[in-house]
């Protein structure tokens, strides 16, 4: 499993990732941050990028935050580094 920070932009127009900045994953995603919906769509976005089911990528810390922890189920840190873009 992989621990990541991310820096989480609800409401950023489209969901993207921006890339790394001081450790931190730059994302955003279109959702408002209304009842998990950003959370949710950061989830699936991260899912999606590094290959993953969608259950297996959750928030476990800093659910009402901009600055969250989000765990990997399935890789290696590494594994998910390689697959997120450079920055």
């Amino acid at each position: 499993m992989a621990d990541l920070r991310v820096r989480l932009t609800p409401r950023g127009g489209r969901d993207a990732i921006g890339g790394w900045r001081d450790g931190v994953l730059q994302v955003r995603v279109a959702a408002p941050p209304v009842d998990g919906q950003a959370n949710a769509a950061l989830c699936r976005l991260l899912a999606k990028v590094v290959g993953v089911a969608p259950s297996r990528v959750t928030v476990v810390r800093g659910q009402g935050a901009r600055e969250k922890v989000v765990r990997v189920d399935g890789l290696r840190a590494a594994d998910v580094h390689e697959r997120l873009p450079p920055g």
